[in-house]
């Protein structure tokens, strides 16, 4: 599951003009990685929830900012395995 999420990031990010030939788990979101923008934030946001059936509240977005790329595939995988678990 992680993998796969991790792969739809990569897709996401190249799709939406970011190079990800250095990103990997480290790799934080924000300013001091990838650089996204918040409005770049908020359509990553849009892709995984539309992609992976979970969502993310408007007040997760700063929280999202300062993750690395690891730690968005595993909350992600986590609101996947609760989303199948009800």
């Amino acid at each position: 599951m992680i993998d796969e999420i991790r792969q739809f990031l990569l897709g996401s990010l190249t799709e939406m003009k970011y190079d990800t030939d250095d990103v990997d788990d480290d790799t934080p979101l924000g300013p001091a990685g990838v650089d996204l923008t918040s409005l770049a934030l908020a359509e990553l946001a849009m892709r995984v929830e539309d992609g992976f059936g979970v969502r993310f509240d408007e007040d997760e977005a700063q929280t999202v900012a300062v993750m690395t790329v690891g730690e968005l595939c595993q909350a992600v995988a986590q609101r996947v395995r609760a989303e199948s678990a009800r």
